[in-house]
């Protein structure tokens, strides 16, 4: 494992094969670690950061405020994730990307093609996050939090966030900064002295600027029609993955691939083989 300061924020990350590159914004909801990617449900399941990385340079990473990587309080946006993933390239000296993202990471892989297009080779998004219940739990998530907050104050979401390990999906009392809260004692005292009125105000706003659709979120789709990335998006099918989402970023994506195949029939044996087709179909 290796760390990067990007704007400030400690990244870990960890460079995974050889050839062209390809960046990862790993899966996994508020808990996005490089980790998930090799233990996480499907991408356990469908081994694919082994099979990519037989041909493709992996970089993958913990985003910020999650895992060993930093964070800072800031009203954070799809834009303020992608702006992690485009410093961890320069930081490698790799001017352009094939750009992959799971799960949540696809709303980032999203806000990267639109900020980033001139460093995008291609868009990979697997299960792409949206839906209406995605929207209600997600805004519930940050709602439960700020009532925590208001409640007990924030010197008792760092005490939680110290006696325990769930993440913000597991348990939103922690909120968003929780990881970095267990892990870094000074952000942790400056986190606690914070105006309580103008933390929350905060979160509120976050939590609009995040997850603002029924369907799926990252970037808008004026923006996304405007791209000539070739893009391939495999759908998911649950509360958090609809399959909605995944045809709304068909609908939106010029130059995209539908992978049109049931969630049950996505398998080792011939998911890898489909990424692989598509990446080796674009030249760097």
């Amino acid at each position: 494992m290796a760390t990067a300061v990007i704007d400030g924020i400690s990244t870990r990350y960890e460079v995974i094969g050889s050839g062209a590159p390809l960046l990862m914004f790993s899966p996994g909801g508020f808990d996005a670690t490089l980790e998930k990617w090799t233990t996480l449900g499907v991408y356990a399941r469908i081994r694919v950061l082994d099979h990519l990385s037989q041909k493709y340079t992996c970089i993958v990473f913990d985003r910020r405020e999650c895992g060993q990587s930093g964070g800072r309080v800031e009203h954070v946006t799809w834009t303020h994730y992608a702006a992690q993933g485009r410093g961890l390239l320069e930081h490698l000296k790799i001017d352009r990307a094939h750009i992959m993202g799971g799960c949540m990471g696809c709303s980032v892989a999203a806000a990267f093609g639109v900020a980033h297009r001139a460093s995008t080779l291609t868009l990979l998004l697997w299960w792409p996050v949206g839906g209406a219940k995605y929207r209600i739990n997600g805004h519930r998530r940050f709602a439960e939090h700020i009532a925590y907050v208001k409640d007990h104050g924030l010197d008792q979401v760092v005490a939680l966030a110290k006696s325990g390990d769930k993440s913000f999906g597991e348990d939103p009392r922690g909120g968003p900064w929780v990881s970095v809260l267990r892990r870094d004692a000074a952000f942790a005292d400056a986190y606690a002295r914070q105006n309580v009125e103008q933390y929350t105000a905060l979160v509120a706003g976050m939590a609009r600027s995040l997850i603002d659709r029924d369907t799926a979120p990252g970037a808008e789709p004026e923006d996304l029609l405007q791209l000539d990335i070739p893009a391939l998006i495999v759908p998911g099918s649950d509360a958090t993955h609809a399959t909605s989402a995944a045809r709304y970023l068909q609908e939106c994506l010029p130059k995209s691939q539908y992978w049109d195949v049931p969630v049950a029939d996505q398998s080792e044996a011939n998911a890898p083989a489909r990424l692989l087709e598509f990446l080796d179909s674009v030249r760097p």
